[in-house]
């Protein structure tokens, strides 16, 4: 069967660019912050109008984000195969690729309501920025966890635009620390490249060890955070369970990277994150449904 095309390129290529499996990451936060601005389960409308809007800005940043590296991913042996260089996809279908997921974006912002209308610009512009931070700062690591971040935010205002819960502020800081320690694992597959190119990950411009000293102490806040969002959302016992177990996987997640063996870097950066991510939702639903009963 002859692969599906798009005026973007083959649909395969296009998900295989925006690596549309690592969508697991961020939709439970946008998910588990509109549930905590409810307080129960958000209309459905809410909910879809939500994932689009995730999907959309979050095809934008990676596509974007795609354009931006090409002059490294070229080089760089580990991405060779990506649809950019391969010629898969040209560079000016991933710039109608990204005017149409912004457009996608706004829309769906439109639909929620006025603030995240309004919000949505500076939203695109935050993530747009993160393509450009490991040409100077080390916090490109923490710049991608906040853009992350904005997932619960965007759900709690998706639900309660008149006021920013601390709940949802906490999860923020919580997931910004989670995605700067597992992208700072995940640059130990480049750190010899971005050596020679003079990009600044942490394990490059610090050394292996630190690097690893710096993500396990972001697990430590991570797990920190999440425990004082279960607190500040008043969330029930389900929840504290939870949290052990994702402290548990975080400390699991640490053990597997090492940085002289990387046999183990898919299972640490993709399936771990991902469970975390799913238990995470699961464990604020039940907090908030237990506390309700």
């Amino acid at each position: 069967m002859p692969p599906i095309q798009t005026p973007f390129g083959s649909f395969t290529a296009i998900c295989r660019m925006i690596r549309i499996e690592h969508s697991v990451f961020a939709l439970p936060y946008a998910y588990a912050g509109a549930v905590l601005a409810a307080g129960g389960m958000p209309s459905w409308g809410t909910l879809i109008a939500l994932t689009v809007a995730m999907i959309g800005v979050r095809s934008f940043a990676m596509a974007f984000n795609r354009i931006m590296d090409l002059p490294f991913d070229s080089e760089n042996p580990r991405t060779w195969d990506r649809p950019l260089v391969t010629g898969e996809i040209s560079v000016k279908q991933t710039w109608s690729f990204c005017g149409i997921m912004s457009l996608v974006f706004i829309f769906a912002c439109a639909f929620l309501n006025q603030l995240c209308l309004y919000l949505s610009i500076p939203a695109l512009l935050f993530a747009a920025a993160y393509s450009v931070t490991k040409r100077f700062t080390t916090l490109c690591h923490y710049w991608l966890g906040a853009t992350l971040g904005l997932a619960p935010l965007a759900g709690w205002l998706a639900v309660s635009p008149d006021s920013l819960g601390m709940p949802a502020i906490l999860l923020f800081f919580a997931v910004t620390f989670w995605t700067g320690a597992f992208d700072i694992y995940y640059a130990f597959q480049d750190y010899d490249f971005d050596q020679v190119f003079n990009l600044y990950s942490v394990p490059a411009v610090y050394g292996p060890d630190a690097a690893m000293a710096i993500a396990g102490v972001s697990h430590v806040v991570t797990s920190i955070f999440l425990l004082l969002t279960g607190y500040a959302a008043g969330l029930a016992w389900p929840w504290y369970f939870v949290w052990l177990v994702i402290s548990g996987v975080l400390f699991w997640e640490h053990k597997l990277v090492k940085p002289d063996d990387l046999r183990n870097i898919n299972m640490a950066f993709f399936t771990l994150n991902g469970v975390v991510s799913i238990v995470m939702l699961i464990g604020v639903i039940l907090g908030v449904l237990f506390n309700a009963a």
